[in-house]
């Protein structure tokens, strides 16, 4: 093999190296905070206010995140010193500890997830291994008569869904 051939394999084998190491290279989720905001107890039964947002859409996006989106018209949200019940319609319960980053599956799908306080909101992220986020928010409006939620779905920093729900103690 020439000198001149071998400079032209080892420069594509190294673009090669380096293209499947940043193709490897995927969002990792960041902790948020286990510690309780002053004065924030999002506890309570909570009653969907108006049309449902996001039963109006015909579908969630198609993406594998999607599967861990829990929806529901009644909520039955329990707080405790080291995290969220929340009881959707009555039927699914979904746990989510203070602080946690962890991966969590839904049959063979899988995800990251990372769950806390920002402030007086809730958060919790959700990240699929094609790299799709599912957003979810929680926090008390009108002097914690309202409870908003948030659910957004990024792919690639574009909104796939983009849905805000107002749920009033009942």
């Amino acid at each position: 093999m020439s000198l001149r051939r071998s400079c032209a394999w080892l420069a594509a084998a190294a673009i090669i190296v380096v293209l499947a190491a940043c193709a490897g290279e995927r969002e990792k989720l960041a902790p948020k905070s286990a510690s309780i905001p002053a004065g924030i107890n999002l506890s309570g039964r909570w009653r969907l206010v108006g049309e449902d947002a996001l039963a109006k859409r015909r579908s969630t996006p198609d993406v594998l995140v999607a599967v861990f989106l829990e929806t529901g018209s009644e909520l039955k949200v329990t707080q405790t010193t080291d995290g969220l019940f929340i009881s959707f319609d009555r039927s699914v319960v979904e746990e989510y500890r203070f602080g946690e980053l962890r991966e969590v599956s839904v049959g063979p799908v899988t995800a990251d997830r990372a769950s806390g306080w920002d402030g007086g909101r809730y958060v919790i992220e959700t990240l699929d291994e094609d790299g799709v986020k599912l957003l979810e928010t929680y926090r008390l409006e009108d002097d914690g008569t309202s409870l908003l939620r948030t659910i957004t779905i990024l792919r690639k920093e574009a909104r796939e869904l983009d849905v805000r729900q107002v749920f009033e103690r009942s």
